[in-house]
């Protein structure tokens, strides 16, 4: 039987799901401002909202400035509002909404307020997984054009460092016909430097027939910045260059190029009903192999949550432009999608 991309990712996110179930301890407690006690795992904290597994009610989430204390023995990076990182333990003070981070140089005093995320460092491999899946479909009858989307990422964690793994599939049918594709898959690697500069890898394929790429490979390397980074949102922007080999369809003829690459992107998280999620992003690349010719693209994807924050629906729109398309394409390709995610 052959398998498909999409039934490898289905794999992959079953067994992370039973590896899950299977290594979790809910030792950790959290202590609500209302005196009363949380006991179970403490799974992570991002965006001003805490992620905890008990038993008996499975995933709960809890607003960060509702909780008064933390206490646990398992090891977390926690990152702050000023860009520095912590790995330690978690232990309360007698002072409302401190805790104390213990780490291998001692403990340190801090505010709740001052954390921006914090994340288990486990040493089992599929605990340190997360990631969200979405497919997606819209049908016009008048016209009788149909489209369908599945989209997602995998994250996976270590010190200091994250990779993901994303992908995005877009697919117009005229009758039974594909009449066009679009889609893209990217490997990216992030480490922090110094408080809110990092570095970044970015390895990607795509497919575009409204523009006329049947094939585009490109190696990115660029440094981010933080621009602002809190409880609910993080925006930050990224430089640097990108080497990228391109097949166009109708043609043979195979182009390599080196381009420049600024990237701004904007996540947004709002917990208060309704509770919404928006991840924005803009990408501007001037050749300088091919002076004159540059690509943009601009991606958004707002999502309001559905019987838990683990379920979402929303739209996903895309918008591409190449000033100068290798083959017959043309300019420009955009579309949007209903989308339903799941979150794991």
């Amino acid at each position: 039987m052959k398998l498909s991309i999409k039934h490898i990712i289905l794999f992959v996110f079953v067994l992370v799901i039973v590896q899950n179930k299977g290594y979790s301890q809910k030792t950790d407690t959290i202590y609500h401002i209302n005196g009363n006690i949380l006991t179970g795992e403490f799974k992570k904290m991002k965006y001003g909202i805490a992620s905890y597994s008990m038993d008996g009610m499975g995933t709960i989430n809890v607003e960060e400035v509702k909780i008064n204390a933390i206490r646990s023995n398992k090891e977390f990076e926690i990152k702050m509002k000023n860009g520095l990182i912590y790995f330690g333990s978690f232990l309360p003070s007698d002072i409302d909404r401190k805790i104390y981070i213990i780490g291998p140089t001692g403990k340190d005093l801090i505010y709740l307020d001052d954390i921006v995320e914090i994340f288990p460092l486990k040493q089992n491999f599929w605990s340190r997984i997360d990631g969200n899946f979405s497919v997606g479909a819209n049908f016009s009858k008048s016209s009788n054009v149909g489209t369908t989307s599945f989209s997602g990422n995998l994250d996976y964690r270590k010190r200091k460092s994250f990779i993901q793994l994303s992908w995005d599939n877009n697919n117009t049918f005229q009758a039974d016909t594909l009449s066009a594709n679009k889609s893209d898959i990217a490997l990216e690697w992030q480490r922090l430097l110094k408080k809110s500069w990092s570095t970044g890898l970015i390895i990607s394929a795509s497919q575009n027939r409204e523009l006329g790429t049947k094939l585009r490979l490109n190696i990115s390397a660029l440094g981010i910045k933080d621009i602002f980074y809190n409880n609910w949102n993080r925006f930050y922007v990224g430089a640097g260059l990108t080497m990228s080999r391109e097949t166009p369809y109708n043609s043979m003829n195979i182009t390599n190029d080196l381009t420049g690459l600024t990237q701004l992107v904007w996540k947004v998280y709002k917990f208060s009903s309704p509770k919404i999620w928006i991840d924005a992003n803009i990408n501007f690349l001037p050749y300088i192999t091919d002076p004159g010719r540059y690509r943009a693209s601009f991606n958004l994807n707002p999502q309001v949550s559905i019987f838990s924050n683990d379920f979402k629906v929303g739209v996903s729109f895309y918008y591409n432009y190449d000033s100068e398309p290798l083959s017959d394409g043309s300019k420009t390709d955009y579309g949007t999608n209903l989308q339903l995610s799941y979150s794991l």
